[in-house]
C-alpha cells in the first residue's frame, strides 16, 4: 500500500508560521467528511514517524478526507515547536481544520480533529476555540496534566527496568524536585546542577535525554497544562480511545476524569463522551508488540466518524427545512 494513498503536499499558514503536510481526499464525487491528524510530543512530522499511514489509509478508504502535517520546525514547516506553547500548537491545529473546510471534495461542517497522546491536550484545547466544531477525537489523550503523566511513564520505565525501590523513589523524588523547580521558573543550567546533584542524567533515563535549555523551557511551560477546563468547555461529541496496556498513560485515572467532566452540571448538551479502551493495547493502541493495530481500534474510530458526520447531515437538513 503507498504510504500516503491519494495524497498531496500542502502548505497553509498558521499566523506567522508556514505548515507543511499532507491531503488525502478520497475521490467520491459527493462532498464527504474531513480528519485533521494531529501528531504526539517530539518533532512529530505529518506521519507522526510510522503511525499515521495505516490510519489514514483506513480513513480514506472509508470516504474520510485526512490532512495531517509537520509540527513546527519539523519537516518543510517553518518555525520551532520547542518555542511554542500549547495554544500555539492548538493555533495551528485550527489552521488546518479551516484550510481542510476548504478543499474540493470535502464537506466543510463534517471536519473535524484526531490528536494522538500530546496532539489530545492540542486538539482539545483547539475545540474550545470553535462553536462549529462537529467532533473531537483523542488517541491516547491523557486527561492528566503532562507532568502527571510523565511522573506515571517514568515509574513504569523504572519497573521494567527492575529498578529497586529505593532506586525508584530517587528518581521520582528528582523528578518532583525539576517539576517544582520548572514551576519556579528555573533555568536549563539550575535544573542540570539539580540532576547532577540527585544522581546525574542515568537516574531520569528517557526523561532527560535529549535535555537541552530550549527543551527544558517548551517542557516547563507545558507541564502543569490542564486539559479537563477545556474538556468542560467541549461543545461537540468526543471520543476517547485508549490502550489498556499503554505504560505511558494513566489510563484509569484518564477514564475516571472524563466520565467526571461528562456528568459535571451545565455540561453542553452535544458534548456527549464516548470512551473506548482496547485490552492489551500499547500507547499507539496497537498489539502483538506493536505489530498491528488492536482489533477493532480503526473501525472502531471510523464508524463514530461516520456516524457523527450522518446525524450532522440530518441536523442540517431539518435546519433547511
Amino acid at each position: 500500500m503507498p504510504t500516503r494513498p491519494n495524497a498531496h503536499d500542502v502548505t497553509f499558514a498558521s499566523g506567522e508560521v508556514a505548515l507543511a503536510g499532507s491531503l488525502a481526499v478520497p475521490g467520491t464525487a459527493a462532498g464527504g467528511a474531513g480528519v485533521v491528524m494531529v501528531g504526539g510530543s517530539g518533532p512529530t512530522d505529518r506521519d507522526n514517524d510510522t503511525y499515521f499511514p495505516p490510519i489514514r489509509r483506513h480513513l480514506v478508504e472509508a470516504g474520510i478526507a485526512v490532512l495531517s502535517y509537520d509540527k513546527r520546525g519539523v519537516g518543510a514547516s517553518s518555525g520551532d515547536w520547542r518555542d511554542a506553547t500549547v495554544d500555539d500548537l492548538a493555533a495551528d491545529a485550527v489552521a488546518a481544520l479551516d484550510f481542510l473546510r476548504t478543499r474540493p471534495g470535502v464537506r466543510a461542517d463534517a471536519v473535524g480533529l484526531f490528536g494522538h497522546s500530546e496532539g489530545g491536550w492540542v486538539v482539545l484545547r483547539a475545540a474550545t476555540a470553535r462553536d462549529d466544531l462537529p467532533w473531537v477525537v483523542t488517541n491516547s489523550g491523557p486527561a492528566t496534566t503532562p507532568a502527571v503523566q510523565e511522573r506515571h511513564a517514568l515509574l513504569n520505565r523504572l519497573r521494567q527496568a527492575g529498578a529497586a525501590p529505593r532506586d525508584a523513589d530517587t528518581a521520582l523524588a528528582l523528578y518532583d524536585a525539576l517539576v517544582d523547580a520548572g514551576r519556579r521558573g528555573a533555568g536549563f543550567a539550575a535544573a542540570a546542577r539539580l540532576v547532577e546533584a540527585g544522581g546525574g542524567p542515568s537516574t531520569l533515563g528517557d526523561h532527560w535525554a535529549g535535555m537541552d535549555e530550549r527543551l527544558w523551557g517548551f517542557l516547563s511551560r507545558k507541564q502543569d497544562h490542564a486539559p479537563l477546563p477545556d474538556v468542560h468547555r467541549l461543545r461537540c461529541p468526543h471520543l476517547a480511545l485508549f490502550g489498556g496496556a499503554d505504560e505511558l498513560v494513566p489510563v484509569a485515572d484518564s477514564v475516571r476524569l472524563l466520565a467526571g467532566a461528562a456528568c459535571r452540571p451545565g455540561r453542553h448538551p452535544r458534548a456527549t463522551l464516548t470512551v473506548e479502551v482496547f485490552p492489551g493495547a500499547d500507547h499507539r493502541v496497537r498489539t502483538d508488540g506493536g505489530a498491528r493495530p488492536a482489533p477493532r481500534h480503526l473501525d472502531a474510530l471510523t464508524r463514530w466518524i461516520e456516524d457523527r458526520t450522518r446525524t450532522g447531515a440530518s441536523a442540517s437538513t431539518r435546519r433547511g427545512r
